[in-house]
Order: structure tokens, then sequence, then C-alpha cells
């Protein structure tokens, strides 16, 4: 019983530490900043992977098949797989952030 307590504490922490980090970029007007700040907090193949994830969106909207974004990417199709469905939702975040590009 104790492990699921622990859980849904680290789960709050997570969350709270998540939307905390949303609300600071939110307020910031300053690309480069966003950058640096992104280099400090991941690791070269997390911001790797990071890329790689926003290129598969773009790709999918495109029109690309998820079978050529695997082979372009290196990526498996479990994670296009799901990337593919949330540009399905109908209220989808990837659409909404993809229509600010326009």
């Amino acid at each position: 019983m104790r492990t699921k307590k622990v859980s849904s504490l680290e789960n709050e922490q997570n969350i709270d530490a998540i939307d905390e980090i949303c609300g600071l970029l939110a307020q910031i007007n300053d690309k480069k900043l966003i950058y640096e700040f992104f280099g400090c907090l991941f690791t070269a193949a997390e911001l790797k992977d990071f890329s790689n994830r926003w290129h598969l969106v773009k790709e999918l909207d495109a029109g690309t098949t998820q079978r050529e974004i695997a082979k372009k990417y290196n990526m498996s199709l479990c994670n296009i797989t799901r990337g593919s469905r949330e540009l399905k939702k109908e209220d989808s975040a990837f659409k909404k952030i993809l229509s600010l590009l326009s």
C-alpha cells in the first residue's frame, strides 16, 4: 500500500514541476533563453529525442508515411503511431501548435 502513496506523490510532484515550467516558459519572450534552458535541462540525447518527436509531428502533418518517418529519424513505429493518434484527436494540442507555424 505504501508504494501506491509514494507513486502518487511522485506523480503529483512531477505534474507540479511540469506545470511550473510551462508557466515560466509562457512568460518568456526570449527564444535564446529558452534554448539555453533546454540545453541545461536536457542531455544531448534527450534533446535529440525531443527534436525528433517534433519532426515526426510535422512530418505526419505533411502527409509523410509512418514508415518513411521511422527510417528517416530512426524511430520506433510505436512513437510515431502515438504522435499520429494525438494529431487525429478533435482538440489536438499538436494541431494548435502547428497552426502557429503558419
